[in-house]
């Protein structure tokens, strides 16, 4: 019977690289809940029309890269293509926006894009993210910002950059299109593209096609067109950025592949990662929430790729903290439910313990010992039953001490380092 294998696209891990793959989303949500954001959990799968409304009709993310299908009751569904959308679906259904503001969740999980997969592009994917929704403040924009940077930080990423801009309030967008659309009817275009731009011009900037980027060479920019306030706000963006030591450069034509963005914009590049560069990035988006029925407050907030910051991590050849696997590994000998029973002792100490299972004889049991990756072990038999004494190995030097059974657990937790792990 032939073998089924994943669809095609779809990202997954498995023993051992879904150890650093778990360890980077948990440095993503460490850094956010530090920060004071706090969970919430989203279905994966909303209403169509929120993905319509909410992330732009004219965004190749809606016209061409949405799984959507009709449910059994004949309503239009749509797997989740990115998470602002239905975070602020959830607040406004769940009158968050009616206690303490700003409202700063954070949410992880898996996205789904109808893509040309390629390597760090994938119809599955996942990310960690947060928003901060109910303030208008510049240096919460900067908190933002700085969330993901600490993180990339504590992975012990360095060739990474983050580029910045504004994209403007409504003022600022309205007096820059009219110009920017009087350029855009002296190019050639051909309909399909047209057609788009019409919806929305700036769209033209996010075409990977050089005979269209060509064009938009001369092309008026949208930072000289931002009203004062807009000015001062990415001018105190600037500022504190500068004060917290973040490094960053200014992009003029950035533009977030989602149309809901407004003012600050930024994104964080790794430059080992090609044509799929882009590690993570987001934005303000002042009236998302009065577009899909709330009130008219201000947000913002990121989508980190947890799938390209593994790929970046590789890159720099960064490797998981020794701190994390397993720190014992049990090899009975006839010992069965005692070896079982210290395990789940252990456990409860917050020891990472495993043991082999089914009767294996010695040799074959301490081969199992050191493909587990685990620091220390110890043989279990009726001997140290009998005298409450224990070899305990170190997996690294291989030299052996004898420890106390009673004694283990303080004298393991004494050994083993937890500087890399996260409290």
């Amino acid at each position: 019977m032939a073998k089924i294998a994943a669809p095609k696209g779809v990202s997954e891990y498995f023993p051992d690289r879904s150890k650093h793959f778990e360890f980077i989303r948990e440095v993503l949500i460490h850094s956010a809940k530090v920060a004071g954001y706090e969970l919430i959990e989203l279905p994966v799968f909303e209403d169509t029309e929120l993905f319509r409304r909410g992330v732009g009709e004219s965004t190749d993310v809606v016209s061409k890269e949405m799984f959507s299908f009709e449910d059994r009751g004949g309503r239009a569904i749509t797997l989740r293509p990115e998470g602002t959308a239905g975070v602020m679906r959830s607040v406004i259904e769940n009158n968050l926006d009616r206690g303490r503001l700003p409202v700063k969740v954070y949410y992880s999980g898996q996205f789904f894009r109808a893509e040309r997969p390629q390597l760090g592009r994938y119809r599955q994917f996942y990310q960690v993210g947060i928003e901060a929704i109910g303030v208008a403040d510049p240096q919460l924009d900067v908190e933002v910002i700085a969330v993901a940077d600490r993180a990339f930080k504590r992975l012990g990423l360095k060739r990474y950059r983050l580029e910045i801009t504004s994209l403007g309030d409504s003022t600022s967008r309205q007096n820059y299109l009219t110009d920017l659309r009087a350029y855009i009817a002296g190019i050639s275009l051909d309909e399909a593209t047209r057609e788009r731009a019409n919806i929305n011009p700036l769209r033209l900037f996010d075409d990977k096609r050089l005979e269209v980027r060509d064009q938009l060479i001369d092309a008026p920019v949208l930072l000289d067109y931002l009203t004062e306030q807009s000015a001062q706000d990415f001018a105190a963006v600037q500022e504190s950025l500068t004060i917290l030591g973040i490094d960053f450069v200014i992009n003029k034509r950035m533009v977030r592949g989602l149309d809901y963005y407004t003012d600050t914009a930024f994104e964080f590049v790794h430059q080992d990662l090609g044509a799929q560069s882009g590690i993570g990035g987001g934005g303000r988006y002042d009236g998302l929430m009065s577009q899909l029925g709330g009130q008219d407050l201000s947000g913002i907030g990121f989508g980190l790729g947890v799938d390209r910051i593994l790929l970046a991590c590789e890159a720099e050849q960064i490797l998981l903290p020794e701190e994390l696997g397993l720190d014992l590994y049990i090899v009975p000998l006839g010992t069965g439910e005692a070896a079982l029973k210290l395990a789940e002792d252990l456990r409860a100490r917050d020891i990472r313990v495993d043991l082999a299972f089914g009767d294996k004889a010695l040799k074959g049991a301490m081969k199992s010992a050191d493909k587990s990756g685990a620091k220390y072990s110890l043989v279990l038999g009726a001997d140290e039953l009998t005298s409450g004494l224990v070899k305990l190995k170190d997996m690294k030097t291989g030299e052996s001490d004898s420890v106390t059974l009673s004694s283990l657990a303080n004298e393991l937790n004494a050994r083993i380092s937890r500087n890399g792990e996260l409290s």
